[in-house]
């Protein structure tokens, strides 16, 4: 074979090659068959004015599953009856560490009246081993906060229900080489405690939520999707899903353990209502 139609042949083959990997790509993608969830703090400031209204607001922009942030003084009955009649099922919900800290019985009293399958804390709230320290949180806090994390989630376990742990951007200090996130989930139980990965949040802290997802990707039940921006301050912030630095198709292609997301939006460019339809679409016809 002359070069000339060596080369023609290795370019023919070549293009063979790259047309096969992208059938092999397509036929291998598929839809995210899972409930499309919304984290409710995303409508905060709508449903203290209807809540009822919102709810169904919610179910008609397309999603079935939510994760409650508060409860608006609804008695446990009262909540599930207005999640029943919405057509939404509330599996989870936020609690900072504070609380559950200090009103655990009464929490875990009413998240079984709702239903609910997770509890999940949202926050440390900066809190300290010794409750008399001020300034920021040291190493040995989060020590200390994992450990309770694993006290907790016993105490959780026992009831029927999975407690977890959501991250910010603090989730994220390092400490002489220690990130913080890795002490925790190094330090807390597996059997214990599980973690909501904010997954916009991990990569506005500089990290690669994929990474986390493949090496203990069953730590990781829950997911918040979020996509995020950098502003003209420079920080990061919630922005509508497929705007932002966010490609979520490889990240839940790497959560083999995920059973539930939710989708969040902390700030609003337009009506809350009509982005949260947009990022329930762009949830339907994500391919993974």
């Amino acid at each position: 074979m002359g070069v000339a139609s060596r080369r023609n042949f290795l370019k023919a083959a070549g293009a063979f090659g790259a047309a096969a990997c992208v059938g092999v790509e397509q036929a291998a993608a598929k839809r995210l068959h899972m409930p499309i969830g919304l984290e409710l703090y995303s409508v905060r400031d709508l449903l203290p004015k209807d809540f009822d209204g919102t709810l169904a607001q919610v179910r008609a922009a397309g999603y079935t599953v939510v994760e409650a942030a508060g409860f608006y003084n609804r008695s446990a009955a009262d909540f599930r009856s207005s999640m029943d009649k919405a057509g939404l099922r509330c599996i989870s919900a936020h609690y900072t560490l504070s609380l559950l800290e200090t009103q655990f019985d009464s929490l875990m009293g009413y998240a079984h009246g709702v239903g609910l399958e997770y509890m999940i804390c949202s926050s440390s709230g900066g809190m300290h081993r010794n409750p008399a320290a001020k300034g920021p949180q040291t190493l040995d806090d989060w020590r200390w906060i994992a450990g309770e994390f694993n006290r907790i989630g016993a105490k959780v376990k026992a009831a029927g229900m999975t407690f977890g742990v959501h991250n910010h951007i603090p989730e994220f200090a390092v400490f002489d080489g220690t990130i913080v996130y890795d002490e925790l989930l190094r330090l807390t139980d597996p059997g214990l405690v599980v973690f909501e990965m904010d997954a916009g949040w991990v990569s506005a802290a500089g990290h690669d939520p994929i990474a986390y997802l493949k090496k203990t990707p069953e730590r990781f039940p829950l997911m918040h999707v979020k996509d995020v921006a950098r502003g003209a301050d420079g920080k990061f912030h919630s922005t509508v899903l497929g705007r932002g630095k966010m490609d979520y198709a490889p990240i839940l292609r790497a959560a083999t353990g995920l059973k539930q997301y939710f989708v969040e939006q902390e700030e609003f460019e337009m009506d809350p209502m009509q982005e949260l339809r947009i990022e329930a679409g762009y949830m339907r016809n994500l391919n993974v």
